[in-house]
């Protein structure tokens, strides 16, 4: 069974986060909402308050199977700056595991060389932190143990790509006719 780890930052966008926690828990997946900040409660980028299951100072790498970071701006910036993330995705990565990002917060995996040779995706405009990788203007970008996508419009098609990689395309497929959304 998996455990995945979303890391939330003020400044987070809402959407990109919360969909990937929603359509995991509807999957029966364990994820947990891990703030960045010295409390539970975040903030994301519209002002929307919710709070997160734990502290990221909490938990250790060996506790999931997988990493998602949500974009949004100041959230990229805050998870970029914070030090328990930047050494969490480089473990998850260099152990194969599931590394996960929307929105702006893909380029922290460009600039931290996670995703050095890699197919990668982002928002419009942080294609200049991938230099060492293989930038795809795609909805959702699959690698390996790297999945990326580019905002909160493509925020469904994200999370059902990591229930896919989770589970299987036939257990992605059946949650979006669940949830009256069309995935191919």
């Amino acid at each position: 069974m998996s455990k995945i780890a979303i890391c939330m930052a003020d400044g987070c966008e809402e959407i990109e986060a919360l969909t990937v926690v929603d359509i995991l828990r509807r999957a029966g997946i364990t994820i947990d909402m891990l703030s960045i900040n010295d409390t539970l409660t975040v903030t994301g980028s519209h002002a929307i308050e919710f709070k997160a299951d734990k502290l990221i100072t909490e938990v250790t790498t060996d506790d999931y199977d997988g990493i998602v970071l949500p974009g949004g701006m100041p959230g990229t910036t805050n998870l970029e700056s914070n030090t328990y993330v930047q050494n969490g995705v480089k473990t998850f990565a260099k152990e194969g595991k599931l590394v996960a990002a929307i929105c702006a917060a893909p380029s922290i995996l460009g600039r931290n060389g996670v995703a050095a040779g890699k197919k990668v995706t982002s928002y419009p405009g942080f294609d200049g932190a991938f230099k060492r990788a293989n930038y795809i203007e795609e909805a959702v970008v699959v690698d390996g143990n790297l999945i990326t996508s580019r905002g909160m419009g493509t925020a469904i098609d994200f999370a059902l790509a990591i229930l896919e990689y989770l589970r299987d395309k036939n257990e992605a497929v059946e949650m979006a006719e669940k949830i009256i959304y069309l995935y191919v």
